[in-house]
């Protein structure tokens, strides 16, 4: 199975590198695309080892092809799973805004495309009527969620707003959608 593995701007990035491994040793072929926000977090570059394919960051890294490459990933997408999903990109996803490759992405993707979001941020943002707002419109246009776990927060905090474990996100993103 083709999974786009979108990786945002939370401290919990660091996890992706885990769920990127993990998929790929299940069999599956997986294209990571972070936003630059998550560079601060985790390298592409540890991404792309562990998923054996190159990274996608920014528009200009496409430039060695006439085909937009955001445009051919979202085709070509089996399934679609953001983890983790910050409050900013959730904004943009629910409001057709496309800054990005990963919002652009979640914009071109063909009708059907399973989408699977895994949100990681302060509980305080998680609890605001904004973010949930935006929550309720994803969840409108089909989009599944594993919510956050509870516990203590990077920030010092406790609460909702954890990424979920990775174990149960893959139990969650393969219960819902087996390998073809």
């Amino acid at each position: 199975m083709k999974i786009v593995l979108g990786i945002t701007g939370s401290i919990a990035a660091y996890k992706a590198a885990d769920l990127a491994s993990q998929l790929t040793k299940l069999g599956h072929d997986v294209y990571v695309v972070m936003t630059k926000a998550a560079t601060e977090f985790i390298t592409p570059l540890t991404l792309q080892v562990l998923s054996r394919q190159s990274v996608l960051v920014c528009l200009e890294d496409e430039k060695n092809s006439w085909k937009p490459g955001h445009i051919e990933l979202a085709d070509n997408a089996d399934l679609f799973l953001v983890a983790p999903a910050c409050a900013d990109t959730l904004g943009q996803f629910a409001n057709g805004l496309a800054p990005d490759p990963l919002s652009a992405i979640y914009l071109a993707l063909p009708p059907g495309t399973p989408k699977f979001i895994a949100p990681a941020m302060n509980g305080k943002m998680w609890n605001h009527p904004a973010t949930q707002r935006n929550l309720a419109q994803l969840k409108k246009d089909g989009v599944h969620f594993i919510d956050p776990a509870e516990g203590d927060l990077a920030c010092g905090y406790q609460g909702a707003g954890r990424l979920a474990e990775i174990p149960d996100i893959l139990k969650s993103v393969l219960r819902r959608h087996p390998s073809k």
